[in-house]
């Protein structure tokens, strides 16, 4: 038995799929699956039922991957009681974060960190929600910066700003000198989206439902168009293809006129979202998260709302 082992289990018994347990383990699926199929020998149980597509764990299989859960948690104590000795400031943090804030948030907050706790360098990395939830629970990452809602157990939750929502037009758009758009009025122009998998597009397909069924081809909807990142769609939008909504850290001049793009807020209520550090209940440094929040607090992020004093939630 080995962790990795345990890592691949609790992977599948996480997403319910062998195929995507591998992606989130940066694995092949033959390599995870021969890997489960090993464990469930050496054991002498059956940890996963397979049927077709379908994927579900036996009640003793349950029980092993909660298990093998915490045995990874400890882990990662161990790890972390060993490396930062008696100074939970001193070392690195492993810092995940997701696309749609790193680019706007990490100039700043890396900044702060070199003045404030020089001492505390930031391993980053960029990763879709479900990837750095994972990595937390798997030890890889002591905390994640992320827009709620997800879904996870077993993490405390500390909101950091809430973050409005702005509509990007071209230059030339009839709405350009508007002073607010209504999220309603959207579904009569071709709109820009994220792809799939980033939870952002959610955000936005919340707040403006009909987006969802533009590719339906349905009467009297626009079309969609998709970009792998923020700034990739703010050049379409720029080219003419259609407009698009943003979090507001990404725009920091709404007065900006560079020639190609104009901002307009939209009208109340203004859809936001809420952006949280959340790392595992079991994470030994808790000083190392206060000094993160901190930085973030003192980061100069035009038009969000700072949370100093929302309480910390556990999920």
């Amino acid at each position: 038995m080995t962790l990795t082992e345990l890592k691949y289990i609790v992977a599948v018994s996480r997403q319910k799929h062998f195929g995507h347990a591998a992606e989130a383990c940066f694995v092949a699926q033959p390599t995870l699956s021969v890997a489960i199929k090993k464990l469930e020998d050496e054991l002498g149980v059956i940890i996963f039922e397979r049927g077709g597509s379908e994927i579900s764990m036996t009640p003793l299989g349950a029980q092993i991957c909660a298990q093998a859960e915490h045995v990874l948690e400890q882990t990662a104590a161990i790890k972390e009681i060993a490396k930062q000795n008696k100074d939970p400031l001193a070392g690195p943090f492993r810092l995940g974060i997701i696309y749609t804030i790193a680019p706007y948030l990490l100039p700043s907050l890396v900044r702060t960190m070199i003045e404030t706790v020089p001492q505390m360098p930031l391993i980053l990395q960029e990763q879709f929600t479900v990837r750095l939830l994972e990595m937390i629970r798997q030890g890889e990452l002591d905390a994640a910066i992320i827009a709620l809602p997800f879904n996870e157990s077993g993490l405390t939750v500390q909101p950091l700003y809430d973050e409005p929502f702005v509509v990007a037009l071209p230059a030339h758009h009839p709405w350009a000198e508007r002073s607010a758009i209504s999220a309603e009025e959207l579904k009569t122009e071709n709109m820009l989206l994220l792809g799939s998998g980033h939870c952002f597009r959610d955000q936005v397909l919340e707040v403006c439902p009909e987006m969802a069924r533009f590719s339906t081809g349905s009467d009297g909807i626009a079309r969609t168009f998709e970009g792998s990142s923020l700034e990739t769609i703010r050049h379409m939008v720029a080219s003419g293809i259609g407009i698009t909504v943003l979090p507001k850290a990404s725009v920091p001049d709404m007065q900006a006129a560079d020639g190609m793009l104009r901002y307009v807020p939209l009208a109340p209520p203004v859809p936001s979202r809420r952006v949280v550090i959340a790392w595992r209940k079991s994470f030994t440094r808790p000083a190392a998260i206060e000094a993160i929040c901190a930085a973030v607090l003192r980061c100069d992020l035009h038009g969000v709302t700072m949370l100093p004093n929302e309480p910390t939630t556990e999920s």
